[in-house]
C-alpha cells in the first residue's frame, strides 16, 4: 500500500495557521516550536515583546515561519487586535491555542484579595473565552473548520491547596470547553482542553523551587518525575492536526500518572 493509499490523516500542520497565547516561554513556546517544526505558521502571542522576538527568531532559525504580536489576553481589544494581525499577516487562522495564564495568589483560599481574584479570572477564563470567540467567529465566516485547544490543569480537576483561585479558573476553562465543543460542533469547529500536571516551566517556578514538594509528586507518578514543556507539545501537535478529526469535547490528562493516585 502507497502512502498516497493510506486514509489516516498525519499528524502534520502543512497549510495551517495557529495562533498560540502565553507563547514566549514554557509550554506555549514549546508548542510554538513544534507546530512550526510540522508545517503551521505560528502567530505568537505574549506580553514581553523581547521576549516573544527571541521565540520567533529560535523558529526562524530552523526554518519556520512564525510571527510575534504583543497581546494582554485580558483585554478585549487586544485580543480583537491579536486575531485580526494574524488573519491579515497570514490569510487565516486555523488553530488556537490557549495557554497564556496567571497565578498571582498563592495561599489559603479564603484570604485571597478581591485584585488578584479578578485579575486570575480575567486572564485565566474571561481571556480564553474571548480568543475563543474570536477565532470561532472568524472560522465561521469562513466555514472552515477549525482546531481550539484550552490549557487547563488538573488544578480544575482536583482541589488546588494554595491555588484554589487559579484551580476555579481551570476547572471554568473545563467547563467552558464542553458547553462550546456542543455549541461549536456543528461548525466544525473542535475544542479540548490538555490538563497537565505540574510541569517545570518559570511560571510553577514557585513549586519547582520547593524539592520537597517536586520529590512528593515524582514518587507519586508511575514515571517518577515531573513534567516538561515538551511533554504537552505533542499532546497539542496531535490535538490540532487532522489525525484528530474526530475528538471534541475532551479533556486529556498529561501528568505522568500523578492522578491515578499511587
Amino acid at each position: 500500500m502507497t502512502e498516497a493509499q493510506i486514509s489516516t490523516p498525519r499528524i502534520d500542520l502543512t497549510g495551517k495557521v495557529a495562533i498560540v497565547t502565553g507563547a514566549s516561554r514554557g509550554i506555549g513556546g514549546s508548542i510554538s516550536q513544534c507546530f512550526a517544526k510540522h508545517g503551521a505558521k505560528v502567530v505568537l502571542a505574549a506580553r514581553k515583546r523581547e521576549a516573544l522576538d527571541e521565540a520567533v527568531k529560535t523558529i526562524e532559525s530552523e526554518g519556520g515561519d512564525a510571527l510575534a504580536v504583543t497581546c494582554h489576553t485580558g483585554q478585549e481589544e487586544q485580543v480583537i487586535n491579536l486575531v485580526q494581525t494574524a488573519i491579515s499577516h497570514y490569510g487565516k487562522v486555523d488553530v488556537l491555542v490557549n495557554n497564556a495564564a496567571t497565578n498571582p495568589y498563592f495561599g489559603p483560599l479564603l484570604d485571597v484579595e478581591s485584585r488578584a481574584w479578578d485579575k486570575t479570572f480575567d486572564v485565566n477564563a474571561k481571556g480564553y473565552f474571548m480568543m475563543t470567540r474570536e477565532v470561532a467567529r472568524h472560522l465561521i465566516k469562513r466555514g472552515a473548520p477549525g482546531s481550539i485547544i484550552n490549557i487547563a490543569s488538573i488544578a480544575g480537576l482536583h482541589p488546588a491547596v494554595a491555588q484554589g483561585v487559579y484551580g476555579m479558573t481551570k476547572a471554568a476553562v473545563i467547563s467552558m470547553t464542553l458547553t462550546l465543543a456542543v455549541e461549536l460542533g456543528g461548525t466544525g469547529i473542535r475544542i479540548n482542553s490538555i490538563a497537565p500536571g505540574l510541569v517545570e516551566t518559570k511560571f510553577s517556578g514557585a513549586l519547582v523551587s520547593m524539592k520537597e514538594v517536586v520529590n512528593k509528586i515524582a514518587a507519586r507518578s508511575p514515571l517518577r518525575r515531573i513534567g516538561q514543556p515538551d511533554d504537552v507539545a505533542g499532546l497539542a501537535l496531535f490535538l490540532a492536526s487532522d489525525a484528530s478529526n474526530f475528538i471534541t469535547g475532551q479533556t486529556i490528562v498529561v501528568d505522568g500518572g500523578q492522578t491515578i493516585g499511587v
